[in-house]
């Protein structure tokens, strides 16, 4: 598929061919939802912990006697009833770590991607090799490709001048090509690439990485 090339003025100056195997294929919303779900259990500590009726300091002794008070028995003051009690089936550390297959996260990829070329979603960017390093300069970039509720900006490396130009703008988030992720592109209305991370992304996850990989399989 082709689509315009950009300026920082808004002005088209040429056109890019992009692989279809990346931008253009069927989005795959099965994998889509399995991949974020996935990305954010694996951003979960796992630290929460709660104390059982066993580990609440105290409640050794019965609090009185089993027969004779006219109370119901009791054996703890720490039993889950009480006030200051143990938990009953609270939480405890563990590991929210999920797997899942390299090809399906590759495809949940290029599933968002295609998704947003299809929509309109995506801009491309000759370069920011010349945008000025202020809000400012920022927000008529913004402005020239028109009103969106959220942008992300891939980078095909790491430029000083974007992230400070975009730092002040709170839906508005820059990322190393390499560092794009499903929440993300899911989260944020618009994707303005430039065309290093063009390449970055075609390289990544484009036909040639599919087809090394059946090569080595093939080989094995």
């Amino acid at each position: 598929m082709r689509i315009d090339v950009h300026n920082l003025a808004g002005e088209v100056t040429g056109q890019l061919e992009l692989s279809d195997f990346v931008f253009g294929i069927e989005p795959n919303t099965s994998v889509m939802h399995q991949a974020l779900v996935r990305q954010h259990a694996n951003k979960r500590l796992g630290t929460h912990s709660t104390k059982t009726r066993g580990e609440v300091r105290g409640g050794g002794r019965k609090p009185w006697r089993q027969k004779g008070t006219g109370r119901a028995r009791q054996g703890s003051i720490r039993a889950p009833h009480w006030r200051h009690g143990g938990i009953v089936f609270g939480p405890k550390p563990r590991d929210y770590t999920q797997e899942l297959p390299k090809r399906m996260r590759r495809l949940a990829i290029r599933s968002v991607l295609s998704a947003k070329a299809r929509d309109g979603q995506l801009v491309i960017v000759d370069s920011f090799a010349d945008l000025e390093g202020r809000t400012k300069a920022m927000i008529a970039v913004l402005d020239a490709f028109g009103q969106a509720r959220g942008t992300v900006i891939g980078i095909g490396q790491k430029r000083e001048n974007v992230i400070n130009a975009a730092s002040n703008l709170p839906e508005v988030l820059t990322k190393q090509a390499a560092y794009l992720n499903l929440h993300d592109l899911l989260k944020h209305h618009r994707l303005i690439l430039d065309r290093e991370a063009v390449e970055w992304i075609e390289r990544t996850w484009g036909a040639e990485s599919e087809e090394r990989l059946r090569a080595v399989r093939r080989a094995a």
